[in-house]
C-alpha cells in the first residue's frame, strides 16, 4: 500500500497562501523526512548536518586542524608513529623507483635511452630542491609526511637559468617545497579572476594559478606572487567534489587522539602518585590523636627491605595504601582506541601499537589490507608529486641538451616509467619466494613485475647480477652453489644405485 503524504497543518496552510512556492519545497521536505528515520533528529539522536560546500567546511576548521595536528605529532608519540608509519609504507626509506621505458618504433624498449636518462635521474636526485637540505628520497618523505599531516602540500618546480639558484645537478631542474601555509586559506576574490582560498581557477574550476607568500606567514610574511598552475603542483587530502584545500588525514580522529592522551597522563600521574605513597599509622581511641605533651618530637619511619615496626605506641597499626594502580584495563582500553585511530587513519592496527601476534594467515590479512590503504596513497603520491615531476625532468632534460634522444625513438614514449612504490613486506619469505617462483614458471607475472613489487628496478638488478656472475666466473665459483651442491648429490646417489644394481646381478649370477 503506498505511504500517505504528511497532513497539513495550519501552518503548512498560511505557507501556501503566503507562497505556493516554499509551500511545495515545504511539503518535499517533509515528506523526504517521512521515509528515512535516520534524518529525523530527536531526544536520542542529535541529527548533525553538514549544510555547507567542501570549501566552506575547509575554510571554517581547515588551518585548526592543521595547527592541532602538528601539536599532536610534536607532542604525543601515537600521533607520531601514526605520521612516521604511514610515509614508511606509502614513499618507503628509498622514496618511489622509476624505471624509464623509452620505447622504439616498434614498441621495444630502448635499453641505452633507458640507461642514459636513468644515470641523469640518479645525479639529479642527490640535490633536486632548492634548499639542497634534502636529496629526492628524503624530500619525498617530507612532502608526504606535510601532505598526510596538514592535510596537502604545494610544490614548485623551477627550471633554466633562475638568479641565485643553483640547480647543482647535470639537468638545470629544482623543486621548491611549500608547507600549507604559504598559499593564504582567506584569501577569495571574483575580480578579476576567481580565486578560491588562495587557488585561481577558471570557470570549469580547473586551477590557473596559486597566490603564494613570498616568506612564510609563520615569519611575518604578508605579500604574495603569482605561481602559474604549470609550475605548481598540489596534492591535498579532500573527501568532497570541487574541494580546493585539503584537510588533515587526522580530522576524524583528533578528537580521540585528544581524549587517549589525557587519559594515558591521567593514569600515569596516577601511578606515579601511588608509587609515592607507602603506608600510614592508624591510631585507636580518640585520644590517642592529641598533641604530644612530650618533646619526643615527629617520629620517622622509612621504608626498607625487611624492616620491623618496633616503634608503635599502645593502639597503633599499620595500614597499606592500595590505589589500585597501575589500572589493568588501560591497555585494552588503549588497544580498543588504537583499532579506531587505524581504521580512521589508515595504517595497520599492528604496526601502530607495535602488538604483533596472531596466526601466519591473520598477519597476513591484516597485511594486505593494510597494504591497500598504503598503496592507494601511494598511488596518490605518485599521481600529484613524482609523476609529474619526472616527466618535467624529463622536458628540461631534453630543452637544455642534456639527453640526446636517439633516432627510431617514439618522442611521446621518452617520459614513459614505471613506478613503484614501497613493497608488501614477507611475513614468511620462504613461502613468498616459491608463491612469486610457481607464478613466473606457470607465466601468471613476469620476472621483471615481481623485481618491481619488491621495490627493486629490473634493469639496476639485472646489471648487478650479471656483474655478480661475471665476478664468481672469474674466481671459479659455480653460477648457483646451492643447486651445484644439489645435482653432485643426486649424482652420487645415482652412482651408488648403479653399483648397488650390480653387485646385486654379480651375485645372482
Amino acid at each position: 500500500m503506498a505511504q500517505q503524504p504528511p497532513k497539513q497543518t495550519l501552518a503548512d496552510r498560511v505557507v501556501a497562501w503566503v507562497n505556493p512556492v516554499a509551500a511545495i519545497r515545504r511539503a518535499h521536505a517533509r515528506t523526504v523526512l517521512s521515509y528515512y528515520e535516520a534524518a529525523k533528529p530527536s531526544t536520542l539522536r542529535k541529527g548533525r548536518r553538514e549544510t555547507g560546500s567542501g570549501n566552506a567546511a575547509v575554510l571554517r576548521a581547515g588551518a585548526t586542524l592543521r595547527q592541532t595536528a602538528r601539536h599532536l605529532e610534536q607532542n604525543y608519540d601515537l600521533a607520531l608513529g601514526v605520521i612516521n608509519t604511514l610515509v614508511a609504507n606509502v614513499v618507503g626509506p628509498n622514496g618511489i623507483g622509476v624505471e624509464p621505458q623509452p620505447r622504439n618504433a616498434d614498441g621495444s624498449i630502448n635499453d641505452v635511452l633507458a640507461r642514459q636518462i636513468l644515470d641523469l635521474y640518479k645525479d639529479w636526485s642527490i640535490a633536486p630542491e632548492v634548499t639542497k637540505q634534502h636529496d629526492w628520497a628524503s624530500a619525498q618523505r617530507m612532502m608526504a609526511r606535510s601532505w598526510l599531516r596538514d592535510g596537502e602540500m604545494f610544490n614548485q618546480t623551477l627550471s633554466g637559468t633562475i638568479p641565485g639558484l643553483d640547480h647543482g645537478t647535470r639537468v638545470p631542474f629544482s623543486i621548491e617545497m611549500l608547507e600549507a601555509d604559504f598559499v593564504p586559506m582567506d584569501l577569495n576574490t571574483t575580480s578579476p579572476a576567481q580565486i578560491v582560498q588562495g587557488v585561481e581557477i577558471n570557470a570549469w574550476g580547473a586551477p590557473t594559478g596559486y597566490h603564494v607568500y613570498k616568506i612564510s606567514p609563520l615569519d611575518g610574511g604578508g605579500q604574495t606572487k603569482r605561481i602559474p598552475a604549470a609550475r605548481m603542483q598540489h596534492i591535498k587530502n579532500v573527501h568532497r567534489i570541487r574541494q580546493m584545500r585539503g584537510v588533515s588525514i587526522f580530522a576524524s580522529v583528533l578528537n580521540r587522539f585528544d581524549d587517549l592522551k589525557d587519559y594515558e597522563e591521567s593514569e600515569r600521574i596516577a601511578a606515579k602518585i601511588a608509587a609515592s605513597m607507602a603506608a600510614f599509622i592508624k591510631k585507636g581511641g580518640p585520644d590517642l590523636y592529641e598533641p604530644s605533651q612530650d618533646n619526643e618530637g615527629q617520629r620517622q619511619m622509612k621504608f626498607r627491605p625487611g624492616m620491623v615496626f618496633d616503634d608503635l605506641k599502645p593502639g597503633e597499626e599499620i595500614g597499606m595504601i592500595d590505589t589500585n594502580r597501575p589500572n589493568p584495563n588501560l591497555e585494552t582500553y588503549r588497544s580498543g582506541q588504537l583499532k579506531a585511530v587505524a581504521a580512521g587513519a589508515g595504517p595497520t592496527f599492528s604496526s601502530i601499537s607495535r602488538t604483533y601476534d596472531g596466526t601466519y594467515s591473520a598477519q597476513r590479512q591484516e597485511l594486505v589490507e593494510g597494504y591497500t590503504v598504503y598503496t592507494t596513497l601511494a598511488n596518490e603520491f605518485i599521481g600529484r608529486i613524482v609523476r609529474p615531476t619526472y616527466e618535467q625532468f624529463i622536458a628540461v632534460a631534453i630543452a637544455s641538451g642534456v639527453l640526446k634522444i636517439p633516432a627510431g625513438v617514439r618522442p611521446e614514449t621518452v617520459d614513459d616509467a614505471q613506478y613503484m612504490p614501497p613493497a608488501m613486506p614477507w611475513i614468511d619469505p620462504k613461502k613468498e619466494i616459491e608463491a612469486w617462483g610457481l607464478a613466473e614458471d606457470r607465466c601468471y607475472v613476469s620476472g621483471p613485475e615481481i623485481i618491481r613489487r619488491r621495490g627493486g628496478n629490473p634493469i639496476d638488478t639485472l646489471e648487478q647480477q650479471s656483474r655478480w656472475v661475471r665476478e664468481k666466473d672469474a674466481q671459479g665459483i659455480p653460477g648457483n652453489a646451492a643447486l651445484q651442491a644439489a645435482t653432485d648429490s643426486a649424482a652420487l646417489q645415482a652412482d651408488a644405485s648403479a653399483a648397488l644394481a650390480r653387485l646385486a646381478d654379480t651375485m645372482a649370477d
